[in-house]
């Protein structure tokens, strides 16, 4: 999480949008079969985007 930021920080709907999103990652990093392939990037940039947009409506006020 970027370091300027709370959890309070974001929206009810970005909150839960994380929490998913963070369920989905930990979902396919159980299915690993122990090769340790598992690609979460694309998960990883939205939870980014998430919090840059929180970060923007934070420095904003």
């Amino acid at each position: 999480m970027a370091d300027d930021l709370k959890f309070s920080d974001f929206t009810t709907g970005e909150k839960v949008h994380i929490v998913a999103l963070t369920a989905r990652a930990a979902k396919r990093g159980m299915a690993d079969d122990g090769s340790g392939n598992v690609d979460i990037s694309d998960l990883q940039r939205r939870i980014e985007r998430i919090e840059n947009a929180a970060l923007r409506r934070k420095n904003r006020k």
